[in-house]
């Protein structure tokens, strides 16, 4: 079987060539913005929107005209890489799995990615790979790129520069090496529980740092827009959120790759996180109740990063022979595992589960689990159907 794979690693590029990459990353994100805006414009006016052939014919115009010659400075391909950007982001919006495709903003995520594996060189001997009119620019190598390259993509974040390199290789067909299932109740107080009563403390990344963050925030909020200090400042700001992104990715590459390689079966809710993490403010007309309380909710739920984990979990068991299921969440933590009793008196705290029928005790958490491996089995035995009202919200109180 084939595996699509990225290296990421950081880049050490001189001064020219970080000034470069500026460049080439603020020229994609105008030829983005101006072909959005054109596109809007267009549908505005009623006429059909452009196809890519017809924004490459406009991209010449721009690179060839006195307002925006300096476009002619960067690669050709990465503003070309630009526009099928766009043409994807219309494509998701239109088959209802994405947003609208926004206006991109300076210093958000700035990118750009040489899709020709042509005009790319990798010598990981010397560490160091070759971009058009780039150059050679050295990395840190720490590991080494496995399978022929396809694209190479450089961003930005937190003032370094990041090379991720696209990889294709074929695989053997992965085999278990595991034959263990286990079910996953997600939560807020223990991340992850299992059926088998273990579980993972949660690493709180965000609340670990938020006082700091706030402290940085507040300095930087009282310095003059654009100055020398505010860039100070900001840096602060955005060094912190790096800790604490790179803090919480570290703990679910962790969590993830320790579960994918014990357990050949996994079965997690199929938990709707932007449902569940909703504000409560409501409408000036119908003002949200307890709006407080559900907003320290909603910032502990985003702490956890639970989407992040179930993604890295589907393709980690992928590629060691596993799979994972995904069953509807509802009643997971109210229903009795030992005579299936139904009802909301089962879990009168948010602890403890006790059966108002057969008196059974137990975790909630633990039976939330239980309950998620039993339906898991039921899919994956009899093939029933897992599907999950996506229009209604969800009750926080299932997951935590």
């Amino acid at each position: 079987m084939q595996r699509l794979q990225a290296f990421k690693y950081e880049l050490m590029p001189t001064g020219e060539q970080r000034r470069n990459m500026r460049c080439f990353a603020g020229s994609c994100r105008l030829v983005f913005n101006k072909a959005l805006a054109l596109q809007n414009e267009r549908y505005e006016q009623g006429e059909k929107k452009l196809g890519y052939a017809g924004l490459c014919k406009l991209l010449t115009e721009w690179r060839n005209s006195a307002e925006t010659a300096w476009l002619a400075d960067a690669p050709i391909h990465p503003l070309q890489q630009a526009l099928k950007d766009l043409e994807r982001a219309y494509t998701n919006f239109f088959a209802k799995r994405a947003d609208f495709p926004r206006f991109k903003k300076k210093g958000q995520r700035d990118s750009f990615r040489y899709p020709d594996p042509k005009q790319i060189k990798l010598d990981q001997s010397n560490s160091r790979i070759f971009l058009p009119k780039l150059g050679w620019l050295f990395y840190r190598n720490s590991r080494r790129t496995l399978g022929v390259l396809k694209n190479v993509t450089v961003s930005q974040a937190c003032g370094k520069w990041f090379v991720s390199i696209q990889t294709e290789r074929e695989v053997e067909q992965p085999v278990p090496q595991a034959t263990s299932a286990i079910g996953i109740d997600m939560g807020i107080t223990r991340f992850a529980t299992f059926s088998d009563g273990k579980y993972l403390a949660p690493l709180n990344s965000f609340k670990k740092h938020e006082a700091r963050l706030r402290r940085a925030q507040r300095s930087m909020s009282r310095k003059q827009e654009f100055s020398s200090n505010w860039k100070k400042a900001k840096a602060r700001v955005q060094r912190i959120h790096s800790r604490i992104g790179n803090a919480r990715s570290d703990f679910l590459h962790k969590a993830s790759h320790a579960i994918s390689q014990n357990h050949a079966m996994v079965c997690i809710e199929d938990l709707q996180v932007k449902n569940m993490s909703r504000s409560a403010a409501g409408t000036p007309d119908a003002p949200g109740r307890n709006v407080r309380a559900k907003f320290g909710l909603n910032k502990s739920i985003l702490d956890q990063g639970w989407s992040e984990f179930r993604r890295q979990m589907d393709y980690k068991l992928a590629w060691n022979g596993g799979y994972l299921i995904a069953v509807p969440p509802q009643n997971t933590s109210r229903t009795c595992p030992c005579c299936g009793h139904v009802s909301a008196e089962n879990r009168k705290t948010q602890a403890t589960f006790v059966c108002v029928d057969c008196g059974f005790e137990e975790n909630a958490d633990v039976v939330g689990a239980i309950n998620v491996l039993a339906r898991g089995h039921r899919v994956a035995a009899c093939g029933e159907p897992v599907q999950s009202d996506r229009s209604v919200k969800q009750e926080p109180t299932e997951a935590i």
